[in-house]
């Protein structure tokens, strides 16, 4: 058998023998550490490696500390057990089954035509209109849903402006290949990379526009009459080079804009989790709080981003805002048409997407005014401590399943002939256990359990004193080493796991040196969205590539860039409002007292090991 044979039948079992050789690769740390600390290490690495490789799915992998901390005597199951189901979860639950309901009566397509008919269809102000629309929806939604539903709708208004795909692709080929493919006109093969596009495409179809589509070919023959094939050749490739920005800038706009909310992506929802574990007395952040930082932050990046994309794929060059070309000006024209009659076929609000925007409108505004710090919230009105982010989330989404998505009418009771039929509320527990991710709820309560199996087997002390020499380095520079790091292990790993994995050694490293938690929590956390680089770096991304036109060199070198874009405005942000919002210049009084319980605990065990050494 030959070497290459043999490496094929090793991949084809990679994760078989990833699950067999972890654990006996791993054995060591029981006997090179401390006991209760290098159990705990032995499991984190353990779920870390399966994380990364996937080598389980990701939720079993997160239902592992149930059998595996109570069994190595780390944690018990009465403490594990109760991490999957925190306040934490119920309010990402409730953000999840907002977010259904708002797919269930397609409000969020109908966000995404009106603005995209406002920015108009120039491509520079049509990329900025797909990069608002995507963050503004992934701040409720989920960024693999937002892309899933944008890119269809960009791929459909891209082909009013440029054309159909292949035959762009056929038209960059060199002269000799293309003169006869000029000569016959465009080719009619479709390019079909995406199973949404063609639905999508139908939907957005027009009505009567066989005048257009005429006047089209009319002015493509007559633009091969005046055009040489150089120039048809340089046209499509600049076109396809303006497709590529198109289809790469949604999910990274659907990854920034899940970080201004807190139920917009799990890493935030973990950090709130893990806060609570170490900190119980900490309420700096909370859902208005974070708004209030994250927000002007997304809109920075989000910015920087529409900078960089625009200039490295053709939309800051002066073609793209020159009206001399006529037929780009008609092929605009067209595209602006069919955003518009789409958006007309929508017909006016009916009553159950007019409901859905109420309650979606009232659960912002609650979670935001709860207690939002800088004025006094509507949380004074209850007995202190009791309501939290996630009671008000419930209790909106509840009402979701009971109120009627059919406007009600007093004078069905007296008609004898009306309809009998059970009246439909604007979301069923059918569609809510259909769209809901369950698998990211056991995510987040494997995470929480890590965490306190960390703090309480002491290893995040352990290897917060490793980390030590961090201790040197400005605190400024220490938020940049801390973003850059793990945007770069997000790349590898989910942002869910990587923020499980570095949460807890973070808060250590931040006790130990005497410098706000937060100052370390929150760049990490924002950090572990911002995966850019790689197909495989997240959900929207491998959506994106899956359409078959972009290369992992374009999302590398694209990505790339936007990592760095993404580490300093994180750094901008949490060293000036961030600053003053959280006061992260002093150490807070909620971190004291763990941190006094840590060190007893260290004293506590110095003196144990005097004892025993007498």
């Amino acid at each position: 058998m030959t070497l290459s044979a043999v490496i094929k039948k090793l991949w084809c079992v990679r994760k078989q023998l990833i699950l067999i050789l972890t654990p006996l690769v791993l054995l060591p740390l029981h006997f090179t550490l401390p006991e209760k600390e290098g159990k705990c290490l032995y499991v984190v690495l353990l779920m870390a490696t399966f994380w990364c490789t996937e080598a389980l799915p990701l939720a079993v992998t997160a239902m592992l500390p149930v059998c595996l901390f109570p069994t190595l005597g780390i944690l018990s199951s009465k403490k594990v057990c109760p991490q999957y189901f925190l306040e934490t979860n119920f309010l990402f639950l409730s953000g999840l089954i907002m977010a259904s309901s708002i797919e269930e009566w397609g409000l969020h397509r109908r966000i995404a035509l009106k603005v995209l008919s406002i920015v108009g269809v120039k491509p520079i102000w049509l990329i900025l209109g797909m990069m608002l629309t995507s963050a503004s929806l992934s701040m409720w939604l989920s960024n693999t849903a937002t892309t899933a539903m944008m890119l269809p709708i960009a791929n459909a208004i891209l082909e009013s402006l440029f054309g159909d795909l292949a035959s762009l692709k056929e038209k960059c080929k060199p002269p000799k290949d293309t003169d006869n493919d000029i000569m016959n006109g465009p080719s009619s093969v479709k390019l079909h990379s995406l199973p949404s596009v063609p639905s999508e495409k139908e939907i957005l179809q027009m009505d009567g526009m066989d005048d257009m589509e005429q006047l089209k070919g009319t002015n493509e023959m007559h633009q091969h009459e005046v055009q040489t094939s150089e120039e048809i050749r340089a046209e499509a490739q600049y076109h396809l080079k303006v497709w590529k920005g198109f289809l790469i800038c949604i999910p990274y706009a659907a990854s920034i804009g899940g970080t201004a909310t807190l139920t917009g992506t799990a890493p935030n929802l973990i950090l709130i989790g893990q806060l609570k574990s170490y900190f119980p007395d900490c309420d700096v952040i909370n859902f208005g709080s974070w708004f209030a930082f994250a927000f002007p932050l997304m809109v920075l990046f989000l910015l920087l981003g529409w900078i960089w994309i625009t200039f490295l794929y053709g939309g800051l060059t002066a073609r793209l805002c020159s009206k001399e070309n006529d037929l780009r000006a008609q092929f605009e024209a067209r595209a602006q048409a069919l955003i518009r009659e789409d958006y007309r076929k929508l017909g006016p609000i009916n009553f159950a997407e007019g409901a859905i925007s109420f309650f979606f409108i009232l659960f912002a505004v609650l979670l935001f005014t709860r207690d939002p710090k800088f004025v006094t919230g509507w949380s004074v009105l209850f007995k202190k401590g009791y309501v939290s982010d996630a009671v008000t989330g419930v209790v909106i989404v509840s009402i979701l399943f009971f109120f009627p998505s059919q406007k009600p009418s007093l004078s069905w009771w007296f008609d004898p002939q009306g309809s009998t039929a059970p009246y439909v509320p604007l979301l069923s527990w059918k569609k809510a256990q259909d769209s809901v991710p369950w698998n990211i709820i056991l995510l987040l309560g494997g995470g929480f359990s890590m965490a306190k199996a960390c703090e309480e087997s002491g290893l995040a002390a352990w290897i917060g004193g490793h980390l030590q020499p961090l201790a040197e380095l400005p605190p400024a520079a220490a938020v940049m080493l801390i973003t850059a790091f793990v945007a770069c292990f997000t790349e590898f790993a989910s942002n869910t796991a990587t923020t499980i994995i570095f949460l807890p050694i973070l808060a250590e490293l931040a006790m130990r040196i005497a410098v706000n938690p937060l100052y370390f929590m929150i760049p990490a956390t924002v950090g572990c969205s911002y995966a850019f680089m790689l197909p495989v770096s997240t959900p929207p991304n491998s959506i994106a590539f899956a359409s078959g036109h972009l290369l992992v060199k374009d999302m590398a070198r694209t990505g790339v860039v936007m990592n760095i874009l993404g580490i300093m405005a994180v750094s901008l942000a949490l060293n000036t409002w961030g600053i003053a919002m959280f006061d992260l210049g002093t150490y807070p009084e909620w971190a004291h007292p763990v941190n006094k319980s840590a060190l007893a605990t260290d004293a506590h065990l110095s003196v144990l090991s005097l004892n025993a050494t007498h």
